[in-house]
This record gives structure tokens, C-alpha cells and sequence, in this order.
């Protein structure tokens, strides 16, 4: 999954793209109200955020406190607007807004490697030498079509290591990135004039139809045509104003945050607002083999205000009915507090948020051992299943079987959906 692995046909895309957005296309970005949100309401298609936590945050530093315990370390624990549930002290906004949501504090998954785990905790299935599986966003975005979407309905905001991606389905499911969200719409706009423009793409068809001649096979699967068209498409797209959050009132822009997952946030609820069908947006760096705690509370100074103002938006929007949001990283942290005041790898019980999208909310789900002595959580819940439960309120059928690559049927999900999650459980 790492850059190692990028296909020629990959690297081309990616190229194709930047060349494609230097050709410019006359564009105009008008203010975006939340129209598709407040008229629609719950009759709005199902939609998909996942926040990912790069580096696998620790359970104990957010969602599964243990305060005062042999494993707690020095972090304390704040009540939450769902009765009896305690989180972390580094999170009083969240604190406010996780009503909405529900915790899984007994995620067990088989892999502790950060690559491996990634591609685990995001498709449900281990790494196959055989075949690559396509992220649960990638599912959503193949399965949950948007015929008036003009820009991608799969999309990757902020610096993920390992975006998300389509794997059998096709590479046109690769969520689409864009690193610095809210700040890099200008390299979408118009660069040149339209009859400029106009020479540059009949100069390109020339150039595409030539290296067509008896490799149409090989073309295609290049992508050229596909990504060039998708790119010319967008850049003339009215929708690309979700992308533009100086549209956005200064107090909401300083309520997220200042940061890259502030902003992601922010352009998550837009891009949802918008029709887009999945967005990921990754904040990096809870990987705290050392200083774990000063680590983990200046991911909280990004993560608190930036998750509590997406749910509060959600909410506010009337988006949250129809938008399953998911908070999750690879793994947790262990229990035991290693010589650097660290936490070291621990997918043997780790937390999630999962909520929206018609999903119960306020349901605490397992449990872990404040002494560290148990490998196990009690009530543990395989990754299959999570998927298994986002597909099913998504409403895909997670048990429907795509033949891949290899001629080797696949079910989207091999897992079984956590029923006390449903509203009619």
C-alpha cells in the first residue's frame, strides 16, 4: 500500500491530473447555502465520513479513559451528554456533541504493523498478495452513485500515507486527494485564456488519438481518457465551491480550527452537502512510541474542536440522518507505559466513534482492562463486523459477492452487523 507499490498506471493518473489542471477551464465559484441539506432532510441518500487517526491513537488518551488505574497514566476523565460515558479530559467539546454518536471500546484486529493495519481497519480484510480490496469509502462511492455529481464522489483530505482506495473495483475508485484542503482551490481554477485553452485541448486530443492507434487496450487502462475528462468535468463544475470555505463565516473557519483537519472537517460537511458520497479525512501523528501524553494532547488541541463542530454541523444541517461518521485510527496503544513515557502498538483492544446515518446513538459497546493484565477486551468486536455494520446502514448489501481480478468471488464484507447498533435492535 505504500508509495513502493504504485502501479505505472497510478503514477500516470497522477500525472495526467497535474497536466490536466494546467489547461484550464473558465470557472466561477458562487456562494453554496444549505440547500440539498435542509430542504431534503432524512430523504438525502446515505453519505460516508471517515475520520482516520493516522498512526493509531491511544484509547486510553480519548475515548476509553482509565483514570487513577495501573494503566491510566496521568490522564483524567470528564463526563459526556451520554449518561454514564467518561472520556478523556483533552476532549470537552466532544465531550458536548458525543451523544450523537456511539463508542466501540472493543476493537480487536490481527495486524500491528502501521501499513498492514491501515489496509485492515480500511477494507476489513488482511493484505492478500493476490488482489487489492477496496476501502469501505471506495464500496460506498461504487455503490451509492450520484448521477449529478460533477466533482469526485470519493474523496481523501489532508496527508494520508496510504489514501484510500479502490482496489478490485478499479482505480477510478481511488479516493481523490487533496492535501491542503481549503487552501489549494486556486489549482483547479483558470490558468490561461479560453482560446489558449481551446488550442491546448485539440493539441491534447491529437496527441491522445495518436497514442491510441493499436493499443486501444493499453490506453485504457492507462486512464488517460477517463482522468482527463473527470478533471476537465470538475474544473468546470459549480460544485467545486464546497471545496472554497472562505465562503464560510469567520467564526465557523476559527470553530474548527486553523489546521489541516480543522479545514477538512469543514470541507467534509461541505463536500457531504454537495452530493459527495465519501470523504476520509486524516489527521496524522498518534504514533507516540515516546511522549505519549504531551503527543496526544496536541492532537486533541486539532481533534477536539474539529470533531465536535462536524457533529454540531451535522446536526444543525440535518445531515447526521443520513451521514454515517466514523472515527477511527489502525490500532490503539498499549497498555503498559514504556521507559520513553510511551505507548507502543496495540490493536488487542482499541476504540472507535461510530454514529449517524441512522444508527442508534449513545450505545457504549465492550470494555478493557484498567490493570493491563488481559490480552483480551471483554465483548470484542472483529473489524469485519464494523464494516459489516456500516454497509448494512449505508444500505449495501455487505454479503454481495464481486468476482475479482482473479476470478475469485469476494464478498464486500465477511463480517456480521453489530446488531444493537440498529434503531430496530
Amino acid at each position: 500500500m505504500g508509495s513502493a507499490s504504485l502501479t505505472h498506471a497510478e503514477l500516470n493518473r497522477r500525472e495526467l491530473l497535474r497536466l490536466a489542471g494546467g489547461l484550464g477551464v473558465s470557472l466561477l465559484l458562487p456562494p453554496m447555502d444549505a440547500r440539498s441539506a435542509s430542504i431534503l432532510g432524512d430523504a438525502r441518500p446515505k453519505s460516508l465520513i471517515t475520520l482516520w487517526m493516522g498512526g493509531g491513537p491511544s484509547q486510553l488518551e480519548t475515548w476509553d479513559p482509565h483514570p487513577g488505574s495501573l494503566v491510566g497514566g496521568p490522564t483524567q476523565a470528564i463526563k459526556t451528554r451520554t449518561p454514564g460515558l467518561h472520556i478523556a479530559d483533552l476532549y470537552p467539546r466532544v465531550a458536548e456533541q458525543i451523544d450523537a454518536l456511539s463508542v466501540i471500546r472493543s476493537l480487536v484486529s490481527q495486524e500491528g504493523d502501521h501499513a498492514r493495519g491501515t489496509y485492515y481497519v480500511k477494507t476489513g480484510y488482511r493484505p492478500d498478495p493476490t488482489l487489492t480490496h477496496p476501502s469501505v469509502s471506495a464500496i460506498a462511492a461504487q455503490e451509492l452513485p450520484n448521477p449529478d455529481l460533477k466533482i469526485p464522489s470519493h474523496i481523501s483530505l489532508g496527508n494520508s500515507r496510504w489514501p484510500a482506495r479502490g482496489g478490485y473495483l478499479g482505480d477510478q475508485l481511488d479516493a481523490f486527494r487533496i492535501f491542503e484542503p481549503g487552501r489549494n482551490v486556486r489549482n483547479m481554477q483558470p490558468r490561461v485564456a479560453q482560446d489558449r485553452q481551446q488550442r491546448r485541448l485539440s493539441n491534447l486530443d491529437i496527441v491522445t488519438r495518436s497514442f491510441r492507434k493499436g493499443r486501444e487496450q493499453q490506453a485504457d487502462q492507462t486512464l488517460h481518457q477517463h482522468t482527463v475528462e473527470r478533471a476537465l468535468t470538475m474544473m468546470q463544475s459549480k460544485q467545486l465551491a464546497a471545496l472554497d470555505l472562505q465562503q464560510e463565516s469567520p467564526a465557523t473557519l476559527e470553530r474548527y480550527g486553523d489546521s489541516r483537519f480543522g479545514r477538512g472537517c469543514l470541507a467534509a460537511r461541505r463536500l457531504i452537502q454537495e452530493g459527495v458520497r465519501a470523504v476520509e479525512v486524516t489527521l496524522r501523528g498518534f504514533d507516540t512510541h515516546a511522549n505519549n501524553f504531551e503527543g496526544h494532547a496536541q492532537q486533541a488541541e486539532q481533534l477536539d474542536p474539529a470533531l465536535s463542530s462536524l457533529i454540531q454541523d451535522l446536526r444543525e444541517f440535518k445531515l447526521l440522518s443520513s451521514t454515517v461518521v466514523l472515527c477511527v485510527g489502525e490500532f490503539g496503544r498499549t497498555p503498559k507505559i514504556n521507559k520513553l513515557d510511551g505507548r507502543d502498538h496495540w490493536p488487542n483492544g482499541f476504540s472507535c466513534l461510530l454514529g449517524g446515518g441512522g444508527l442508534k446513538n449513545g450505545i457504549v459497546i465492550g470494555s478493557t482492562d484498567p490493570s493491563g493484565q488481559r490480552q483480551k477486551p471483554q465483548d470484542p468486536i472483529p473489524i469485519a463486523d464494523l464494516y459489516a455494520t456500516i454497509l448494512k446502514v449505508l444500505r449495501i448489501d455487505y454479503a454481495q459477492e464481486q468476482i475479482t481480478p482473479i476470478g475469485r468471488p469476494l464478498a464486500y464484507s465477511n463480517g456480521t452487523p453489530i446488531k444493537r447498533l440498529f434503531a430496530d435492535a
